[in-house]
């Protein structure tokens, strides 16, 4: 039984064998709500309470017919290209505008409330050609966004069409900016405490900011109980960075000085989670996604 209480019979995720689709699709499964699955390609295997479409939601018609035909209480909406380092430019914006637009423009016409994910990224520290420097911290859902690579440019554009559909379509829209999302089996190993030269060992981006995937899962669920109206953007982050050092000091090293404003303690994680606390009802849960790795079940049915 979900610790939140979201009146959802039927819910229609894509992009459910990415990352973080099974970890969702699973959860909302459990809790027993009927979940369609959509993605390039069907799984192999097999879910209870879950079916699953082949899909392009870059075209238009087909992803308006999927709506249309399953016609779901609420949509999750995780399709994306988040790499932009091995992907061109031009597919990472197109694929992740053009998608967004198709599904959360389809979902506002038919008065469907939709969650989905857009990213950290959009602050644009993640790929940054240039210095980055924050203007306080911890950065919260205010800060400017100011990205240079295709993929927190995607992001951003993103975000206006969520603002877009909520104001035209009077739909509820939550858009969560998901820090770093570590799952059982994916772990970065901390920099030692001593002789480290934390700016050429550590790659900035979001100072070691991170999310463990299953409290993803979670803040869907909580985006789903919520009844907040309109767009919220809302980052989902843990409470400390995983680095194994003063937050405070990671910044410093990695752009030379701190911010005017900073109110860091400790390893509290630069992007700050209270939104989500005060806005959803949402915490995290899983402080160390590799410490109990063994014992995690992972989706069986991709």
């Amino acid at each position: 039984m979900s610790e939140f209480d979201y009146d959802v019979n039927v819910v229609l995720v894509t992009g459910a064998l990415g990352n973080i689709g099974p970890w969702v699709v699973d959860r909302l499964a459990d809790d027993g709500t009927h979940v369609v699955g959509v993605d390039f390609d069907r799984p192999a295997g097999h879910r209870v309470n879950a079916d699953f479409w082949a899909l392009d939601l870059t075209d238009q018609g087909t992803t308006w017919e999927l709506v249309h035909d399953v016609d779901p209480d609420a949509i999750v909406h995780l399709a994306a290209i988040s790499d932009p380092v091995y992907n061109p430019g031009t597919r990472v914006f197109e694929n992740n505008t053009k998608s967004t637009y198709n599904v959360l423009t389809a979902a506002g016409r038919a008065g469907i409330d939709l969650v989905w994910t857009s990213s950290q990224a959009v602050y644009g520290a993640l790929f940054a050609e240039s210095a980055w420097m924050p203007d306080y911290l911890p950065i919260d859902e205010r800060h400017e966004c100011r990205p240079e690579d295709s993929y927190g440019l995607s992001k951003v554009c993103c975000e206006e069409i969520a603002g877009t559909v909520a104001r035209r379509d009077d739909v509820s829209v939550t858009t969560i900016r998901p820090a770093t999302i570590f799952g059982p089996d994916r772990s970065r190993a901390r920099p030692s405490e001593e002789n480290v030269d934390l700016a050429r060992d550590v790659t900035g981006g979001n100072f070691g900011s991170y999310v463990d995937v299953r409290d993803v899962a979670r803040m869907v669920e909580a985006a789903l109980a919520s009844e907040h109206e309109g767009h919220e953007a809302v980052l989902c982050a843990a409470d400390e960075n995983y680095l194994g050092r003063p937050t405070a000091e990671l910044v410093e090293a990695i752009c030379g000085a701190l911010p005017d404003e900073c109110e860091l303690e400790g390893r509290q994680a630069a992007l700050s989670n209270a939104k989500a606390a005060d806005l959803l009802g949402w915490t995290p849960k899983y402080p160390d996604p590799t410490r109990d790795a063994e014992s995690i079940s992972e989706p069986t049915w991709v």
